[in-house]
């Protein structure tokens, strides 16, 4: 797509942009191995898919993993070692449920500042069995840990807070959210990586145990082991090894949320003299996206097609408005009109999403810019987006994580 219909949609727009020329993946699942494994099958598929040998590479980010120990914390020299040492720079990133995004993040840096022509992402996950917690024994400064531990709000009773929320102030039904996983799983069903390949429908939702009211079983993602990698290059080393014409990665947003400067209006009590201001408009996932969408060139409108961070059906929902796909209020009224299906104006989740996938933190991000990858190539299969020309990923993290790439053909 020329640059000139990309910033139709608005803001301020760079094109210093990098190549996907390679996306890889081991299938997701419960397979009782190491993450290591997971990461390196991910990451030959990746480097077969660019033609590329493993000696090409100059660089290796690694999305960590704090659940694989002392390996999973130095990701990146832990990938290196496994592939066999070439003398490649090596990186690590963790970010909570951004690790990956964060991880493509510090490659397109290297790639272009020029330290690196060539650069290995990957991420990877043995997932225990469970609610997550965090790991590392107990953290007073924590506000993850405080909210685990104090109010006993584990991830699934936070989704069912939300669900809850948008149910008193939207209207929103639990025979909607169902109807999130219901899309999905036809989408996970044709999708050769994803863990649950079955259709569901709305009656096997609602037959569901509830976990955390109004949410079920099924409306909520399981956790899962799986890998994920991406090989990104300069549009210079792309055209040179064969890629003329590849996908690319115009924006990353790593942006983090923001708090109000407010003043206390209570008698007889000092305060502090700064002006009080009104909140930041939107939500926190929205200036996730809107971060992407100002370094696009590009807006909501000009997307082809999205995938998100769907924890729980309910948040997909939400993310429908905070990408502005919507208005707020208005993303159930999207989805039942089919415009976030397969066909529709904008798929959402056409991979199959978590709810097809599971949780698999640090290769999560990763995996969504493979599926944007795929999509853009028109390679796809049954689940194929026809014309699929821009492409967004979303996802939010513990810690205030957040995360979002924009992909273009």
């Amino acid at each position: 797509m020329d640059d000139v219909a990309l910033a139709a949609g608005g803001g301020a727009g760079v094109t210093a942009e990098v190549a996907v020329l390679g996306a890889g993946m081991h299938p997701w699942g419960k397979w009782g191995r190491s993450f290591v494994e997971y990461g390196v099958v991910a990451a030959r598929a990746a480097l077969a898919d660019a033609g590329l040998q493993w000696r090409d590479i100059g660089s290796v980010i690694g999305a960590g993993t704090v659940r694989g120990g002392y390996p999973g914390y130095i990701a990146g020299a832990t990938f290196a070692r496994a592939l066999g040492w070439q003398g490649s720079r090596v990186a690590s990133v963790y970010a909570a449920c951004a690790s990956g995004a964060q991880a493509v993040d510090a490659a397109r840096a290297q790639i272009l500042s020029g330290q690196a022509d060539a650069v290995l992402v990957v991420g990877a996950d043995a997932a225990p069995k469970g609610f997550f917690r965090p790991a590392g024994g107990d953290r007073p400064d924590d506000p993850d840990w405080l909210r685990f531990r104090v109010l006993g709000a584990t991830n699934p009773v936070y989704f069912g807070l939300y669900a809850r929320r948008r149910m008193a102030v939207y209207g929103d039904t639990t025979d909607d959210f169902a109807q999130v996983k219901v899309k999905n799983a036809a989408m996970g069903a044709l999708n050769p990586r994803a863990r649950y390949r079955s259709p569901v429908t709305a009656e096997e939702v609602a037959a569901s145990a509830v976990v955390a009211d109004p949410l079920r079983l099924l409306d909520i993602c399981a956790t899962s082991d799986g890998g994920a990698a991406v090989v990104l290059a300069s549009m210079e080393f792309a055209r040179r090894h064969g890629h003329p014409e590849p996908v690319r990665i115009r924006a990353v947003s790593t942006v983090t949320p923001r708090f109000p400067n407010t003043v206390l209006d209570l008698p007889d009590i000092a305060t502090d003299s700064a002006v009080a201001v009104d909140p930041p408009g939107g939500t926190f996932r929205m200036s996730i996206a809107g971060a992407a969408y100002e370094e696009a060139g590009i807006g909501p409108e000009d997307l082809s097609l999205a995938e998100v961070y769907d924890l729980s059906t309910a948040l997909e929902v939400q993310w429908y408005e905070d990408l502005g796909l919507c208005g707020a209020g208005e993303g159930v009224r999207l989805l039942r009109d089919g415009a976030t299906a397969l066909g529709g104006r904008v798929p959402v989740n056409v991979s199959g999403g978590l709810a097809s996938f599971g949780e698999a933190v640090p290769a999560q991000a990763i995996a969504q810019v493979c599926e944007l990858t795929w999509q853009l190539r028109g390679e796809a299969g049954g689940r194929q987006v026809a014309g699929a020309r821009v492409g967004i990923s979303a996802n939010q993290g513990l810690f205030g994580h957040g995360s979002a790439v924009i992909a273009v053909r």
